[in-house]
């Protein structure tokens, strides 16, 4: 029996993963590896640890575990996300299939997530975004909101995740849990994000329904068809949970800049020409799925605080263990201010 692997260095990346130990793996549950392994870290992301898995035959899949380090409670949980995509693999909700969950220590000090590989485009570089034609990058906007839908609508048991989570009010939910977050991940004090803090606190709305909320969908975090744009697979479920359907709305807005919109270093491309608009893929959600949209604007500020922290928690992890920042590093501290200030004039809007 093999010990585990300590992270391997490739170039100027560690890998975090024993590529033959979990070839082996892949071969015991009847998946076809020809000869070695190889992992690529892929993504930019800089949560869980994302990698491409390549045999000698072109044959790919991707793993993802949880970054090094020390973790907060509750956080990177790829079993979790394993259990989500088995769930969701029989609806018509886009997911990568799903392989199977690694829990062996002999093969990996973590839980190792395996999935297929799928193939299309992943606009998560200005340069991808730059290459797509007006009409390409109005519907991918469009597709975004067709994929809450979906997701929206799938009833719980069915789906075998009533017990997923709480069924409390997600809003007092999600700010008990981000609160406790930033107060074991922040870097400094931010007085500005505690005045946010508050006025989502006094303006929590009434809540209606109750579904599961992918929790980060946005243009980095789908699979889309080269062509079409259509969205082949929705990536990154690990904020999934049960809540506020608008919760999900609410966030993919707030990744989602328009074009008279100060630049604050987050990722933009949705300010180029032919990008659909807020108030379109608002629209193109509201006509999928029905709901009334009177409380969007308390979630789409939760949003953006909630993203704020993460990215704060970035910084913390790469501050704590270099070898979890992604490609470029982590978020500034320029950025996660500029995030706070743009969810305070929303709010105030």
């Amino acid at each position: 029996m093999s010990t585990p692997a300590s992270p391997m260095t490739s170039g100027r990346e560690q890998i975090a993963l024993d590529v033959s130990a979990l070839g082996r793996w892949l071969g015991e549950k009847g998946v076809q590896v020809t000869g070695a392994l190889t992992a690529t870290r892929i993504g930019l992301g800089q949560s869980n640890l994302t990698y491409a898995l390549t045999d000698e035959a072109g044959g790919r899949w991707v793993a993802r575990r949880p970054p090094l380090g020390t973790l907060l409670s509750s956080a990177h949980d790829v079993a979790r996300e394993h259990r989500i995509l088995s769930a969701l693999a029989p609806t018509d909700v886009p997911t990568p299939g799903v392989i199977g969950l690694v829990q062996d220590p002999a093969v990996c000090d973590a839980p190792v997530l395996v999935v297929e590989f799928v193939d299309g485009l992943v606009v998560d570089r200005m340069s991808v975004a730059e290459d797509l034609n007006d009409a390409q990058r109005h519907r991918s906007g469009l597709e975004l909101a067709a994929v809450l839908a979906k997701l929206h609508t799938l009833d719980l048991a069915d789906v075998g995740l009533a017990d997923l989570a709480s069924h409390q009010p997600y809003a007092q939910r999600q700010l008990k849990r981000w609160s406790r977050q930033w107060e074991a991940s922040r870097t400094r004090e931010l007085p500005t994000l505690d005045r946010l803090t508050g006025w989502l606190h006094d303006h929590v709305p009434t809540e209606t329904s109750l579904s599961v909320v992918h929790g980060d969908l946005h243009i980095r975090n789908v699979i889309l068809d080269p062509t079409t744009t259509q969205v082949r697979a929705a990536l990154d479920w690990e904020l999934c949970t049960l809540g506020d359907p608008l919760a999900d709305l609410g966030t993919t807005l707030s990744y989602w800049p328009e074009p008279a919109e100060p630049s604050i270093g987050m990722f933009e491309a949705s300010q180029l020409p032919g990008f659909a608009t807020r108030r379109e893929i608002t629209s193109a959600y509201a006509a999928a799925s029905g709901r009334d949209l009177d409380a969007l604007t308390f979630w789409e500020v939760l949003g953006m605080w909630k993203i704020a922290i993460i990215c704060e928690g970035v910084r913390r992890r790469a501050l704590d263990e270099p070898a979890n920042a992604a490609e470029g590093g982590p978020p500034p501290v320029s950025m996660v201010d500029g995030i706070v200030d743009r969810a305070l004039d929303r709010a105030h809007a």
